[in-house]
């Protein structure tokens, strides 16, 4: 197979400073060759990899990649964009752009993105003053979001902390909770206290740095309670690791720096309850039974669909699932995506998608089959679940957490065994009304911008909008 690595090649040369001839006369090759590796006229051979591995210290393989997985699959997810619908090209294309012009697909991918938030800021700025213009940014939610996307939902730093916590000792589930109250004590010099709801009215968690005194509410309820040491430990025990991942961000405002800092927090904390290769051998064998790994590990049932999409490792990868939450107002409060699927990227608001009426049924599992309108085919299950609850008067705080993969990994989700023999009922969706092109759809909600077909006004649709 032909290896082609022109536009790396050209930028390690530039990152070097260096001309093609002194490029050339370190690799041993000549100048026309270099000029040729660059502009793709020839494929490159073992034998030069290994010299820029000598010459440059690069991995080899950084080099040869034929093209970035998850760039590629970006590519493909935007052109489903009915923006393009025109004009989207192949698969082949798509490769021949990340080979050819890999600095171009990111710019593009980087313009898209730009479009898809401005768009979304000004159709809910309709209404606001020219001075509200300047809330036209990317929110915190988005910088993390699109960070942890960047990283395929997985650190595997992270991981490593995580798998040394405990010292190589075995701590069982119903141990944790005073194991850890002890370790921050002995460990850390932290003293844990449990206060009541009336002490702390608006807050669950709370860190006095000076009084090393980390106080958590009794609204929480024990798996939260638990989640919320480890996550704390994370900020104090190692926050320079995570300062050091926030590297890469390439971001210096505080708001975003500290959601994803909170968010990776989080992530660490979901590690240590849920140890990969213990969470992944459970999972498969439970079929992914997410209320079974809730019980098993000592989480919430939250707590467990979340850690189930940061299974990547290259060498023991779950299935790929994407995240969403989502309040009774349609609301996506939080999203993870371990999947092509851009409903979970950009959406959910599409009143199609059964998370929204799961809230009908609290606490039971609503599987669903959707399409996209690109034809592409994902199965989706949907839950309550419960936020903490302080008072009598907030009883009633749920929201919806939605989990979905594509089809083809159907046989190891339990969820869709009832699904396996039969031909299910397959639900169009959309990412959200304004840009879904399913002109007649009876949940249509506004008009979308890309449908210019006039109203006939002697004919009414299924709804107002429709043709």
């Amino acid at each position: 197979m032909k290896t082609f690595i022109g536009p790396r090649l050209r930028r390690l040369r530039n990152e070097a400073g260096q001309t093609q001839a002194e490029m050339a006369k370190l690799l041993g090759i000549s100048n026309s060759y270099v000029n040729m590796l660059e502009k793709n006229e020839r494929s490159v051979s073992v034998q030069v990899l290994l010299r820029l591995f000598e010459a440059y210290g690069v991995d080899w393989r950084d080099i040869a990649e034929e093209a970035d997985t998850a760039t590629l699959g970006d590519l493909r997810t935007m052109f489903q964009d009915p923006l393009f619908e025109a004009n989207r090209p192949d698969l082949p294309q798509l490769r021949a752009l990340l080979a050819h012009c890999p600095d171009v697909a990111q710019s593009f991918l980087q313009l898209h993105r730009s479009y898809l938030a401005n768009t979304d800021q000004l159709l809910n700025l309709a209404n606001a003053s020219e001075s509200d213009l300047g809330l036209l940014r990317a929110s915190p939610e988005a910088v993390v979001h699109d960070f942890f996307r960047n990283n395929k939902n997985h650190f595997p730093e992270l991981e490593e902390a995580a798998e040394a916590f405990w010292d190589g000792k075995t701590v069982r589930s119903d141990d944790v909770y005073s194991a850890l109250k002890a370790r921050l004590r002995d460990k850390l010099d932290v003293k844990t206290e449990l206060v009541p709801v009336a002490e702390m009215p608006d807050t669950l968690r709370e860190y006095d740095e000076v009084r090393q005194e980390l106080r958590l509410s009794e609204g929480l309820d024990h798996p939260n309670r638990t989640f919320q040491l480890v996550h704390m430990t994370a900020l104090i025990e190692h926050s320079d690791l995570i300062d050091t991942i926030l590297e890469r961000v390439n971001l210096s405002d505080p708001a975003g720096l500290n959601r994803c800092r909170v968010e990776l927090a989080n992530y660490f904390a979901a590690a240590v309850l849920m140890p990969y290769d213990l969470f992944l051998a459970e999972a498969l064998r439970s079929k992914y039974d997410f209320a079974h790994l809730s019980l098993r590990f000592g989480v919430s049932f939250e707590q467990a669909c979340h850690r189930a999409t940061t299974l990547q490792r290259e060498t023991a990868k779950g299935v790929p699932f994407f995240f969403l939450r989502v309040d009774k107002a349609g609301n996506v409060t939080k999203r993870f995506n371990s999947t092509g699927f851009h409903l979970a990227e950009y959406g959910g608001a599409c009143p199609r998608l059964d998370v929204h009426t799961s809230f009908r049924t609290p606490g039971a599992i609503v599987p669903q089959f959707v399409e996209m309108p690109d034809g592409r085919r994902f199965f989706v299950f949907a839950r309550t679940v419960n936020r903490p609850r302080f008072t009598r008067h907030t009883q009633d705080k749920r929201l919806s957490i939605a989990m979905g993969c594509g089809t083809e990994h159907l046989e190891v989700i339990g969820y869709a065994d009832e699904f396996q023999q039969s031909n299910p009922k397959i639900t169009e969706v959309g990412i959200n009304c304004r840009i879904c092109p399913r002109a007649n759809c009876d949940q249509r909600a506004h008009n979308a911008m890309i449908l210019n077909e006039p109203v006939d006004i002697r004919r009414r649709g299924p709804t107002r909008y429709a043709t």
